[in-house]
């Protein structure tokens, strides 16, 4: 939302920063009676700019006070300003450098290293996924009827590894079509990098006649994707599942028992979307699963080598702290090249 004015986007961006700090809706006093935030106005300009920002749709009314928080448009408009203005040339981390500045340090354990620093500083999860795994394309899906109600999934990538996922064929479903299914599949993401496969699925799936199999379409996707995340189960290290807990975004035990889930089920790793483009921020509803519609996930991509990237990513609630951890991503990212 661009056409918004600046000193409006000044007052968006204070609303986050001052409720990502606090955990409290944040009313015009506050805005006007910190000097920091540089707004030089008075509090009913503020009140007006903040009813047409909540008109807007980029910030909401508390229902317990007058104050405001952000909405996910809000975070979204926010970070976009942050991915404009910031000077990635000028960013230092002197605690990063005396990582990958130490001797004979591996280039795994400056990674691990780096990412459990993150998770100490910010009590968010923190995830490094290897090439291997998460940027090797499919080559070939076939499907192999074992009988009736079984068959096997198979799946050969670009890398040389063949993997396969045991499944039971619904009855409505039967295993011809089954095979019929697998087929299509295959056609669809020939040469897709295993970190698209889900969004390219969904997007493909009303150019095919797969409308009569949409009941299991889901777990369809849930067998592949786990297939998937199950061959990369050595390259990836996590850091901090049990620290975001302590948000207060997840002190209700029934959002803290389905991010819990989503963890051990590594449905996680679906939110995690990295290519060598550059960073990319999924704020609540822009993820798939679930459990994570409190979460943001950022994800910077990492050179392992020529044309082989890695991708580390941060999982922490929607109200993040954006302005810390995107430089702070990106400097590790830039900085894992230079150790070997």
């Amino acid at each position: 939302m661009s056409s918004i004015s600046k000193r409006k986007k000044m007052i968006l961006k204070a609303i986050v920063e001052e409720y990502v700090k606090t955990n409290e809706p944040v009313g015009s006093k506050v805005l006007v009676n910190r000097p920091e935030f540089c707004l030089n106005v008075s509090s009913a300009t503020i009140r007006n700019d903040m009813m047409e920002l909540e008109e807007d749709g980029l910030i909401s009314k508390n229902h317990l006070s007058s104050g405001r928080v952000p909405s996910e448009e809000g975070y979204r408009v926010y970070v976009q300003e942050i991915l404009k203005d910031r000077d990635t040339e000028k960013e230092s981390f002197p605690m990063i450098d005396e990582i990958f500045e130490r001797e004979a340090i591996s280039r795994e354990e400056a990674i691990k290293e780096s990412v459990s620093l993150i998770t100490d500083l910010t009590n968010y999860a923190s995830i490094v996924m290897g090439a291997t795994g998460y940027h090797a394309r499919i080559k070939k899906l076939q499907f192999i009827t074992l009988s009736e109600r079984h068959g096997v999934i198979l799946m050969v990538t670009d890398k040389g590894y063949v993997e396969s996922k045991k499944i039971i064929i619904p009855e409505n479903v039967g295993a011809r079509n089954m095979e019929k299914i697998i087929t299509v599949l295959n056609d669809i993401l020939i040469d897709c990098p295993i970190s698209d496969i889900e969004n390219v699925l969904r997007n493909s799936l009303n150019e095919y006649d797969l409308r009569d199999y949409f009941n299991y379409y889901d777990k369809l996707v849930g067998a592949l994707v786990q297939t998937i995340t199950d061959m990369a189960k050595d390259k990836y290290f996590l850091s901090g599942q049990s620290k975001i807990l302590n948000q207060p975004e997840f002190q209700d035990v029934s959002k803290a028992r389905g991010l819990l889930q989503a963890i051990e089920k590594q449905d996680i790793f679906k939110s995690i979307s990295a290519n060598e483009h550059g960073i990319t921020v999924k704020i609540g509803n822009d993820n798939v699963v679930k459990a994570m519609k409190d979460c943001t996930v950022i994800t910077v991509p990492y050179e392992i080598s020529e044309g082989e990237y890695g991708a580390i990513a941060v999982v922490g609630p929607t109200r993040m702290e954006y302005k810390k951890i995107i430089p702070l991503l990106e400097y590790i990212a830039k900085n894992i090249k230079k150790v070997m």
